[in-house]
């Protein structure tokens, strides 16, 4: 297969026995059957995303005007840079999942890629809520764009945005494939750095709203990496040849790359002037995180003696856990509706 042919969407041709059924490269019908699908972790993914729903609005950022012009210099300005991190993040992931829901030909994936998409654009609204709350017009704005004024973040934004636009000039499936881990890097370890700082800022008891809409976001990113490190993970069964020794040193070699222009924007935009993080700290668990994800795929981790989350970050676990989003961590009490139980990130 040397380059991957957009399905059609309406395909009277296409096979109905799940036993074809393919991630890439299947005859699919485009049919949405929930009684027969050949994944079948799909259901649980699906029923889980389905049950994450919220909406921004539902989180009282009322202290957070009070505690966002009281913030020390350097945490406001790394609430601002972060935060516009984070919003490129989301809107591209917005615009790209459905480029790579073209190409996957097994119909119930694409129903949770479709979910995520949908929740990305919630995500998106979440910052929006969070800067229209707490900030006037003008610093809105500067806050949304400062990805094209300031050079550090403008070169975090280009590692995955080229990598996306890559898979638009070429369809192959080993570019798909290098899509589908740039995506892994995003949702594994782009979003979960920026949530540390959040979390950061949960402990010294400031900004509780922006911390609470970060944990809803949290969780839900939590089913978007499962949902990925799944498809690939399919995809190294059904297609072997993508996942080559040579290949697979290319994917541990794109994860170590996005750890270390992680560290590289946390040593600039976190430091050592915030109170509760530092440049090590910061190192130690991108580091975890690289092998992490390396350990979700089966690949060999990329730092040698991180294997274990650093004892002086483990209150980002504390603050992610997705089993008691619906609680308030400041009061610890039940705030909202019950839900089934939320994915934990153990991958």
């Amino acid at each position: 297969m040397s380059e991957l042919v957009k399905k059609p969407l309406f395909n009277p041709e296409g096979d109905i026995e799940v036993t074809k059924r393919k991630m890439i490269g299947g005859n699919t019908t485009n049919l949405n059957d929930f009684n027969h699908m050949k994944y079948n972790w799909v259901s649980d993914w699906y029923r889980q995303a389905m049950n994450n729903f919220w909406v921004p609005e539902e989180i009282n950022l009322s202290v957070d005007i009070k505690d966002y012009k009281m913030l020390p210099a350097a945490e406001r300005r790394a609430y601002d840079k972060i935060l516009s991190f984070l919003i490129f993040l989301d809107s591209i992931q917005t615009a790209n999942l459905p480029n790579i829901g073209e190409y996957i030909t097994a119909n119930e994936v694409n129903l949770c890629l479709s979910i995520q998409t949908f929740q990305e654009a919630v995500h998106s609204q979440s910052y929006s809520y969070m800067l229209d709350t707490i900030c006037e017009p003008q610093e809105r704005n500067a806050v949304l764009y400062q990805w094209k004024e300031d050079r550090h973040l403008l070169e975090r934004n280009e590692f995955i945005g080229n990598l996306y636009n890559a898979f638009q000039e070429e369809k192959s499936p080993e570019m798909l494939a290098c899509t589908l881990i740039a995506n892994y890097i995003l949702e594994g370890i782009y979003f979960y750095s920026g949530f540390m700082f959040f979390y950061n800022l949960g402990r010294n008891r400031r900004m509780p709203g922006s911390v609470q809409e970060i944990r809803y976001i949290n969780r839900d990113e939590n089913t978007h990496l499962w949902l990925f490190r799944s498809i690939l993970m399919e995809l190294k069964k059904e297609e072997p040849w993508l996942f080559t020794a040579e290949k697979t040193e290319k994917y541990r070699s794109m994860i170590r790359e996005g750890c270390e222009q992680e560290i590289r924007w946390g040593h600039y935009v976190i430091g050592d002037d915030i109170q509760g993080l530092n440049r090590e700290m910061i190192t130690d668990y991108i580091q975890y995180l690289g092998n992490l994800r390396c350990r979700g795929l089966e690949l060999e981790p990329v730092y040698e003696g991180h294997e274990k989350e650093p004892e002086s970050m483990s209150w980002v676990s504390q603050f992610s856990n997705a089993n008691m989003i619906k609680t308030d961590f400041f009061e610890a009490r039940s705030t909202a509706y019950a839900k089934s139980s939320a994915l934990v990130d153990d991958l």
